[in-house]
């Protein structure tokens, strides 16, 4: 059986306490499965609990965020199966999501997929300016998930949302920053840095309030979103 950790770590640097980074580390691509799923999932636990991590920042090195689901791996796969895998897709987003303290998710080189959908559960998004994005399932002949829609939607109005989905389509970070899907554009090799700048800004913060504050903003969303194209 593969190790718990194979693919997913939290590391916690001396230069920088307080801040802990899941790392993704799947090569060449970062694909998703099942098992990173569980290990991603296990480590946003794992990061939440810790009383020596205040922020959090989502990393998939310096080369990819993520490509998005193993696609060569889902198409092997019978219909339960599918369905193990969509759970634990939701699982291990989910959990990203629900993590109570700030998250970001520093974005090199592609987020597709699932892989947006990742990112899209961070409270904050630092991208190379040379990143390419997309929401490309419909290219597999698939669908996001369904609360990677409503993230999708909320983020950049039901319309764009819908044209992004329908096509599939690349696009760049510029665009990506036009759309409020990113919150920062910077060198790609400035990407980390300025993910663990905006993590700090949040370590000597009170964390009890933090949470809370997330969670209200959370809770509000759960609601029917408006329409802001």
């Amino acid at each position: 059986m593969a190790a718990l950790t194979e693919f997913v770590s939290v590391h916690l640097s001396a230069d920088r306490p307080g801040i802990g980074t899941l790392v993704l580390s799947r090569p060449p691509t970062n694909a998703l499965t099942r098992q990173v799923y569980r290990e991603i999932a296990h480590a946003a636990a794992e990061v939440g609990g810790r009383d020596d991590i205040a922020t959090v920042i989502l990393f998939g090195g310096h080369e990819i965020f993520s490509a998005g689901d193993d696609m060569a791996q889902l198409r092997t796969l019978a219909a339960p199966e599918a369905e193990s895998w969509l759970a634990v897709h939701r699982e291990a987003v989910d959990a990203v999501a629900a993590i109570p303290k700030p998250t970001v998710a520093a974005i090199t080189g592609y987020a597709l997929g699932a892989g947006l959908g990742l990112a899209l559960a961070a409270d904050w998004r630092v991208s190379g300016d040379n990143v390419r994005y997309g929401a490309t399932e419909i290219l597999a002949g698939l669908v996001a998930d369904g609360d990677g829609i409503a993230r999708l939607a909320r983020t950049v109005g039901t319309s764009r949302a819908k044209e992004l989905l329908y096509s599939g389509r690349f696009f760049d970070a510029k665009e990506a920053l036009a759309l409020g899907l990113i919150n920062e554009m910077v060198a790609p090799d400035d990407v980390y840095d300025a993910a663990a700048a905006w993590a700090g800004r949040f370590v000597d913060g009170p964390r009890d309030a933090l949470a809370a504050a997330k969670a209200g903003v959370d809770a509000a969303f759960e609601l029917p979103a408006a329409d802001t194209t």
